[in-house]
């Protein structure tokens, strides 16, 4: 973590128990974040705390050890299995599982258990542990009401309820699933509540003061929608240059993880496919792809096997992935605040990261939304066709065939008379600077490799 990202309070100056020093200091770190700084003295004061703060700003660690100091501080006998004592809900799989792995650095030394419950693998195993008793119950909330209805545990015994990425719980439709679970917790007054968001919208607030007990509200600079040190750039190609114009960049990159967004699943395959084709080492995720799988693709890519991933936006929140150099936004995400998630992948926790956006002719239109959400201009990069590689074009995938679903009658249902795909709609935003046009003093963003031979961009402010 980059020392100017960090405040000026050590974690041993804080009331916090030996036992979960220990494990900070296993973890490396000496001093908060700003993030931590700010809401840790009031949570080990057992006060509610609603924090905002960007993503890869050590939240996490803020709420668990805050979570750990409470349970030793205030233990609990149970006459059989141990039950929940904190409860945590995630949005994903993914960050159910990170959580999980801080949460077994930080309390290495506490002897407390951990029980993790998510969808799409390892159901019985994840029931048993749970059944055999655990102290912090951390997961997604599909998996966690299937237990509960079960009776594999109680939520009774909760001392501290924790909402991780509160606002992309609305945007997966789980809120009414997270009001069934906080309902069947002790009241607010009698447990530490601690919500932490990216945003902090009305509707995350009304969810805060509904089920929180009157909690201190922590905002770190939450006008500052990018991070300082992610240098950005756009190129305005065709749709017939998008593909060489990526696979000249990936190659002058060079080492390095790079992590590629599309807008829609086809295009993440259509894309791996190509890299692949022309010697690319790459992998697309999204929601379709089964768990197990899923968590390999983040582990190689976490520990720099797996060069490239490729997702959908619902890679882009929740993930703390470190030491990503590069972002490169295919299609511009077609809601601002996406944007703004994307690009978070890179210059976490205060390092430097490069996020490349391309304006191509389907998905600019976005372009002027993005720019009023982040408050600048992107500044415009450059590339001349002339150096545009020659790519090879992958085999055609072979297509999965159930055969043709009838309707009612014998007709065929995939048949519609007249019936046309509906394309994205053509826009007339006009750049500042053609595509083709370098400025007349350009400044080269820092890409490895600069003597490949790819089509070397170039980046001035409008």
């Amino acid at each position: 973590m980059s020392q100017d990202h960090l405040s000026d309070l050590r974690f041993d100056t804080l009331p916090i128990h030996e036992k979960v020093l220990a494990g900070i200091r296993d973890a490396g770190f000496e001093f908060c974040t700003p993030i931590q700084a700010s809401t840790l003295p009031i949570a080990l004061e057992q006060k509610d705390v609603a924090g905002q703060a960007q993503t890869g700003t050590g939240k996490t660690a803020a709420f668990l050890i805050a979570a750990y100091q409470r349970l030793i501080n205030d233990p609990v006998e149970f006459d059989g299995p141990r039950q929940p004592r904190v409860f945590t809900l995630a949005p994903t799989r993914e960050l159910a599982v990170q959580i999980a792995n801080d949460a077994e650095i930080l309390g290495r030394h506490t002897g407390l258990r951990i029980g993790v419950a998510f969808g799409g693998t390892d159901y019985e195993k994840q029931r048993r542990i749970l059944e055999e008793g655990v102290d912090l119950l951390i997961g997604t909330p599909g998996r966690i009401i299937d237990y509960f209805k079960q009776g594999v545990f109680k939520l009774d015994h909760v001392q501290v309820a924790i909402l991780d990425e509160a606002d992309r719980m609305f945007d997966l439709g789980f809120i009414k699933d997270i009001r069934y679970l906080l309902r069947r917790l002790p009241e607010p007054e009698k447990r530490l509540n601690m919500l932490f968001s990216a945003t902090l919208s009305h509707r995350v607030m009304e969810l805060a003061y509904e089920h929180m007990n009157e909690p201190e509200l922590v905002r770190i600079e939450p006008d500052k929608v990018t991070a300082d040190r992610v240098r950005q750039a756009i190129f305005f190609p065709s749709n017939e240059d998008k593909m060489p114009l990526l696979i000249g960049l990936i190659r002058e990159m060079g080492a390095g993880r790079i992590m590629i967004f599309v807008n829609m699943k086809r295009d993440a395959e259509r894309v791996q496919d190509f890299l692949k084709a022309n010697d690319i080492d790459a992998q697309a995720i999204s929601g379709d792809v089964p768990q197990k799988k899923r968590l390999r693709m983040l582990l190689d890519f976490q520990s720099g096997k797996l060069p490239v991933l490729i997702g959908t936006d619902v890679a882009s929140r929740g993930l703390h992935i470190p030491d990503v150099q590069y972002v490169i936004n295919f299609d511009l995400p077609q809601d601002a605040e996406d944007y703004v998630h994307r690009i978070g992948r890179t210059a976490r926790a205060g390092a430097a990261g490069d996020a490349i956006s391309f304006g191509c002719e389907t998905y600019v239109m976005s372009l002027p939304d993005i720019e009023d959400y982040i408050g600048h201009k992107l500044p415009v990069a450059s590339y001349s066709a002339e150096d545009l590689p020659e790519i090879v074009k992958p085999k055609p995938r072979k297509r999965r065939s159930s055969g043709p679903r009838r309707r009612p009658g014998g007709a065929d249902h995939n048949k519609r008379s007249g019936s046309r795909r509906r394309q994205p709609p053509r826009n007339n935003y006009e750049p500042q600077q053609p595509a083709t046009a370098g400025p007349a003093h350009p400044r080269r963003l820092e890409i490895r490799n600069p003597a490949a031979r790819a089509p070397s961009y170039r980046a001035a402010s409008r």
